[in-house]
């Protein structure tokens, strides 16, 4: 699979002369298989970088899947700015967790309409199809689909991506450490486990340091330890940190991430998850 990232942080961060390489985009990563299938592409989350992957797409792609991690505005906050949903040639999936009571399709008109925003969701031209998501399996062209509710407020899934070459997991907002009294426990009883092990790439939150964790316990997000840890612990090949903190800049997730190589470097390929970054699995 080739794997482009178009939006990495965890919040809309401004940048500035040391925030430059991990960007000012939130979550949205762009997935394509192996096999090269010009026509279909996978979208996982809908933060501010889906505006600059739909200005990326080209007339061969005929199907898009959007896969929605969670409702949170930072990752639908670029949906509706989206040029894949304008066009009319175009079939958009949408995916995502339902609640007892609405759809994903309610819940998203929530968003999608007015006062908060000018065109509903019925009134968009691409051929829109919505799916609700909770703990199972489906198929898009060329692609397995397994997700799981993990570890982050409110209903949160994680994704795990099989093609015939490779195996991607994407784990955007999610706490494994929580309510751990030591991390990693055993096997069975980590949130995301089975959707991340063996994966050839994890993507995963790693958005706090340890000193910003300690006063946001319950937040719903990791930190670039505790990614390290887990992606050890589900013995992923890769580890590409995701979900930067918008108060951390370039200098501060450089660090981060040349003391977690020191640590974890012997057995684990860790990098940062960047704007642009391209990285064939």
């Amino acid at each position: 699979m080739i794997v482009r990232f178009w939006g990495t942080r965890g919040s809309i961060a401004t940048p500035g002369p040391a925030t430059v390489r991990y960007g000012g985009d939130t979550s949205c990563v762009e997935l394509r298989s192996g096999d090269g299938d010009p026509e279909h592409v996978v979208v996982l989350d809908a933060g501010t970088g889906i505006r600059r992957f739909g200005l990326s797409i080209d007339t061969a792609v005929r199907r898009v899947d959007i896969m929605l991690t969670h409702l949170h505005m930072d990752h639908v906050q670029g949906l509706g700015f989206c040029g894949a949903l304008f066009r009319p040639d175009l079939e958009v999936h949408l995916w995502g967790p339902a609640t007892v009571r609405q759809t994903l399709r309610q819940r998203l008109q929530r968003y999608l309409s007015p006062p908060l925003f000018p065109v509903r969701l019925h009134e968009l031209p691409c051929e829109l199809h919505l799916h609700d998501v909770a703990n199972h399996s489906f198929e898009v062209p060329g692609i397995r689909v397994d997700c799981e509710f993990v570890s982050h407020p409110g209903l949160t899934v994680g994704y795990r991506l099989t093609d015939s070459t490779s195996t991607v997991t994407y784990l955007s907002d999610h706490d494994p450490a929580l309510g751990h009294r030591s991390f990693p426990p055993a096997p069975e009883w980590t949130s995301g486990f089975r959707l991340a092990q063996g994966a050839d790439l994890l993507i995963h939150d790693a958005q706090f340091t340890s000193s910003q964790y300690a006063a946001r316990a319950g937040w719903g997000h990791a930190t670039l330890d505790h990614a390290c840890e887990f992606a050890r612990h589900v013995g992923a090949r890769r580890l590409a940190a995701f979900h930067h903190d918008p108060l951390n800049d370039d200098v501060a997730i450089d660090a981060l991430l040349a003391t977690a190589r020191e640590r974890y470097g012997h057995e684990l390929d860790v990098f940062g998850a960047a704007d642009d970054l391209v990285v064939p699995v």
